[in-house]
C-alpha cells in the first residue's frame, strides 16, 4: 500500500452539521470558528520507554527526534523529522518526511498513505501504535473570507487565515508553506498589511532567481571595494525594509554558505555588509516562504535545523486548490473582476457547469494557474473547459523537471521519479504478484525484486 492508497475501514474525521460551528468570544471584536477534526494518539510498542504515547491535538502531527516535532522520539535511527500525520476530509494521511530509514506501514514501506485504527509503524528501529480516539479537537478558524488579496470561504482556508490573523497581531517571524502558485507572496504582503509595521516598508528578495555569489550583496549589501565590481557602497534588503517587514521568497534555496549568515541576523538583528569592519542593528520583521518542506530539507541536511526553528516560529501552509474545491467560484469572481469582466463576462464565466469544470480540474498551478485560464476565457470570449489531460502531464512535467540541477542530476532523479511510480502502478495492476509483474513488463523477476528494493516498495 503506497501513494495516497486509503484502506477500507480507514477512519474519517466527524463530518455534518457541526463539524464547523460558530463561537463568539466574550468582550468585543471578531467573532471565531472552530472547526472539529477526530483525535488521535501514538504509543510506542519498540523503542526508547515502551508505553509511552503521545494525544494530537491539532490536525497535524509530526514524530521525529527534533524537539520541534509533536511527538519527540530520542533514537538514533528516527529522523529529525520523520514523518507526519494530517487528519483530511478522507481520514489520517501519513506522510514521510524523506527519512533516513523510511516508514514503514504494517510491514510496507511507504511515502504517502491512510492509516486505519490499531496500524502499526516502524520508524527505523521504532515501533508505533496508530489508534483513534472517541473525542475531537477544535481548531479555531477565521470568521473571514477574505485577508487581503486571498479568498475562500472553506474551513482550510479559513484556518489558514485564522493563523495569519495571529502572525500579524505579533513580530513573530513566519515561514510559509504551500505548492507553487498558491499565493505565499500575497499573503505575506496581507500579513504586512495587517501588521503594526504596515506603515512601514515591504521589501522581497527571491532566494531561488538571484545567483548565490550576489545573493550576500542583494541581503545585506556591501561597501566600496568589497570585491571586484564593487564601486561604491550598496545598502542591501535588510538594511532597506528598516522598519518594515522582509519577504524572503524560496528560502528553500538558499546556499549553505549563507545561512548561517542569515541565521546570525535573527539571532541578534544585526547586518554587516561585504567588506565591512562592524556590524549595525536592523528593526525588521522577516516573512519567508518555500515550495519544499524544509523538514525534509532538514533531513537530508541541505538546510540548517537551527534556521528552520528561528523561521518556523509561525508555521503557516497555505493549502493548494485542489484541497479546497469550494473556494473556486470567489476566487473566480475575484479573478474576473480584477481583469475588469463586464456583466455578461461574470455570467458567462459562473454557470454552474463552467464552475464545476473548474472544480473538478486538478490545476498543479495553483491559483496561478486558474487566473491564467480565465483570462484565456476572457481573451477568446468562450467558456473554455480545463483540458485535464494538459493539466496532468503538465503536472508530470513539472514534478520531473528541475531546470536549477545540472543535467545529469536531473535527469538521474526523472528517471529515479519514474520508475518508482511506475514500479508501484504495475505492483498494484498484478495485485502484488512480483512473477507476474516481471512477466508483464518483460523484465527479469530477480532485477525487478531489486528495484522493489531500492525504492522500498518491498521489505
Amino acid at each position: 500500500m503506497s501513494h495516497t492508497e486509503r484502506p477500507q475501514g480507514a477512519g474519517r474525521p466527524a463530518e455534518g452539521p457541526d463539524s464547523v460551528q460558530q463561537t463568539r468570544p466574550t468582550g468585543t471584536g471578531r467573532p471565531g470558528s472552530s472547526g472539529a477534526v477526530r483525535r488521535f494518539r501514538f504509543t510506542v510498542l519498540e523503542g526508547p520507554q515502551p508505553g509511552q504515547s503521545k494525544d494530537s491535538n491539532a490536525d497535524t502531527f509530526s514524530i521525529g527526534s527534533h524537539g520541534l516535532n509533536d511527538f519527540v522520539i530520542e533514537e538514533p535511527t528516527v529522523s529529525r523529522f520523520h514523518c507526519e500525520v494530517k487528519v483530511d476530509h478522507e481520514g489520517a494521511r501519513l506522510r514521510d518526511l524523506d527519512s533516513r530509514n523510511g516508514t514503514v506501514l504494517d510491514g510496507v514501506h511507504v511515502r504517502d498513505a491512510y492509516l486505519r485504527g490499531g496500524s502499526i509503524l516502524r520508524l527505523g528501529r521504532v515501533s508505533v501504535r496508530f489508534d483513534f480516539s472517541p473525542e475531537t479537537n477544535r481548531l479555531l478558524i477565521s470568521d473571514r473570507t477574505t485577508f487581503g488579496e486571498l479568498v475562500g470561504s472553506s474551513p482550510v482556508t479559513r484556518a489558514s487565515f485564522a493563523l495569519m490573523e495571529r502572525a500579524a497581531a505579533s513580530d513573530a517571524t513566519v515561514l510559509l508553506e504551500g505548492e507553487t502558485g498558491t499565493g505565499k507572496s500575497r499573503a505575506a504582503f496581507a500579513i504586512h498589511q495587517a501588521s503594526a509595521r504596515a506603515s512601514g516598508p515591504f521589501l522581497t528578495v527571491d532566494c531561488g532567481a538571484i545567483p548565490g555569489n550576489l545573493l550576500e550583496s542583494e541581503l545585506f549589501g556591501h561597501e566600496k571595494g568589497s570585491f571586484t565590481g564593487a564601486i561604491q557602497r550598496r545598502i542591501g534588503a535588510f538594511e532597506e525594509a528598516d522598519g518594515g517587514t522582509i519577504f524572503l521568497d524560496e528560502i528553500g534555496e538558499l546556499p549553505a554558505e549563507l545561512q548561517p549568515k542569515l541565521l546570525r541576523v535573527l539571532e541578534n538583528k544585526e547586518i554587516r555588509r561585504l567588506g565591512a569592519n562592524g556590524y549595525q542593528p536592523v528593526n525588521v520583521r522577516v516573512i519567508a516562504a518555500t515550495h519544499r518542506d524544509l523538514r525534509a530539507e532538514v533531513n537530508a541536511a541541505r538546510f540548517r535545523s537551527d534556521l528552520f526553528f528561528r523561521l518556523a516560529v509561525v508555521r503557516i501552509i497555505i493549502p493548494a486548490l485542489r484541497e479546497r474545491p469550494e473556494d473556486i467560484p470567489l476566487i473566480a469572481e475575484r479573478i474576473l473582476t480584477a481583469f475588469g469582466a463586464g456583466s455578461e463576462q461574470l455570467a458567462a464565466l459562473s454557470t454552474p457547469e463552467f464552475i464545476a469544470q473548474l472544480q473538478h480540474a486538478a490545476w498543479p498551478g495553483n491559483v496561478r494557474e486558474l487566473r491564467n485560464h480565465l483570462e484565456r476565457c476572457l481573451v477568446f470570449q468562450d467558456a473554455m473547459p480545463p483540458d485535464a489531460d494538459e493539466v496532468s502531464a503538465q503536472a508530470v512535467l513539472r514534478s520531473l523537471v528541475d531546470p536549477k540541477q545540472p543535467y545529469a542530476e536531473a535527469r538521474r532523479r526523472a528517471l529515479e521519479v519514474f520508475e518508482r511510480e511506475y514500479l508501484d502502478a504495475l505492483l498494484k495492476l498484478h495485485g502484488g504478484k512480483v512473477s507476474q509483474a516481471a512477466t508483464a513488463a518483460d523484465m527479469d523477476r530477480v532485477y525487478l525484486y531489486r528495484l522493489l528494493r531500492r525504492h522500498r516498495l518491498r521489505t
